[in-house]
């Protein structure tokens, strides 16, 4: 771990020596760097509810992520502004559940397995009209599953600046790699292939500043998925004792609508408020209501407490371990579909000192973040992050 510290300290000194060749130019129509972030975080969690088990089982995972996004901006000749945002992630998880899926330990290949996730994201503002256009491509792979993903959108501001529309498409097209549990395997089992599922997103978003305190914005999506829904090595017991494969439908329609608003109070406090509505024709419905509260305690540390309570009702396919019958069409065990609330608190500190940190001027933040989660059915888990800053 010292030495990724130290690797990553002496690539943002790299970066702070050439944004010093570019600083004292014009505005440049050459690209220059704007910001650079990287994100480092370990989470745990623990339960008894596994999926891969029928609903029964550990649930213990561990992930290690790691994350550096670029930015880069870019003035054409007519003075717009285009921004290139290049990210990259590599997560390391190990799953006691997924180990469970040839019911031996460290004996399956998805015990333990990386995920890659490359994107990058482009957009082009005219501050002169105060519009924008957007568009990005995303990939995603580890042992089981592909996804490929494309986004395209647009922004306009009003007239006086205070208000701002923004629409987005995205598109994920994914294969899901068809892992049975062991029982359930075929003789040729590498002869099963993929699978594929299909996700498309309309994401419409209005956000208006009220007053010099007060600012808030509405949202709405749509969300249309096709294919194969279901995990194959999730097992479901019925009530007879016998095992079978998850088994869901393959459309799902998702409607979330929101509201955010943050409310400045004076120079030191920020009140930050989310409130979510989903439903979907799974019959799943569910409420998410957060708050933080940023407070600067200095002129270069602030803390921000954070809280989130959730709450959803379960899908209409879902049943618990051996509660399913042969006269059910759709059957899963999975506790993400089942009926629970949930409460998600942590704090996290930020530090931005004057002249930068480790003496790079221009690393000019750093973030540390812990959350602690609880599910009503007796999951728990833990994260704590970090995030650089190089500006």
């Amino acid at each position: 771990m010292k030495k990724i510290i130290i690797s990553i300290i002496a690539l943002f000194g790299f970066m702070n020596s050439k944004a010093q060749e570019t600083s004292n130019n014009e505005q440049s129509r050459k690209l220059t760097l704007d910001e650079a972030n990287l994100v480092s975080s370990y989470y745990h969690q623990d339960g008894n509810n596994s999926a891969v088990t029928g609903g029964i089982g550990s649930e213990k995972l561990t992930d290690f992520s790691n994350t550096i996004d670029v930015v880069m901006v870019k003035y054409d000749k007519k003075q717009r502004k285009n921004k290139f945002d290049f990210s990259v992630g590599v997560d390391h998880y190990s799953s006691a559940s997924s180990d469970m899926i040839d019911l031996k330990a460290n004996s399956s290949a998805s015990h333990a397995d990386n995920r890659i996730y490359p994107s990058f994201n482009w957009s082009r503002e005219n501050e002169t009209k105060g519009s924008a256009l957007m568009g990005g491509v995303s990939f995603s792979t580890e042992f089981d599953y592909q996804s490929y993903g494309a986004t395209i959108g647009f922004a306009q501001k009003t007239a006086n600046r205070m208000g701002e529309f923004t629409a987005k498409f995205q598109a994920y097209l994914d294969q899901v790699k068809m892992i049975a549990p062991i029982e359930l395997r075929t003789a040729n089992e590498s002869e099963e292939g993929s699978n594929g599922r299909n996700t498309f997103a309309l994401s419409l978003a209005y956000s208006q500043i009220i007053n010099q305190n007060f600012q808030v914005e509405f949202l709405a999506d749509g969300v249309q998925q096709t294919g194969f829904l279901s995990l194959p090595f999730h097992r479901v017991y019925f009530a007879d004792n016998s095992v079978h494969q998850e088994t869901l439908p393959d459309k799902r329609f998702k409607l979330p609508l929101g509201v955010r608003a943050n409310y400045f109070l004076g120079d030191h406090v920020i009140l930050r408020a989310y409130y979510r509505y989903y439903t979907d024709d799974w019959g799943l419905k569910s409420n998410t209501l957060s708050i933080e509260t940023p407070v600067k305690i200095s002129p270069f540390v602030s803390v921000s407490p954070f809280y989130r309570y959730y709450s959803q009702t379960a899908a209409k396919y879902f049943a618990p371990y051996q509660q399913h019958t042969a006269f059910d069409d759709y059957y899963t065990s999975n506790y993400d579909l089942s009926k629970f609330d949930s409460h998600f608190y942590g704090a996290g500190i930020r530090f931005n000192p004057k002249n930068g940190l480790f003496g790079i001027e221009r690393l000019n933040m750093l973030e540390i973040r812990y959350g602690h989660y609880t599910k009503s059915v007796g999951m728990k888990s833990d994260i704590i992050s970090l995030n650089l800053r190089f500006k």
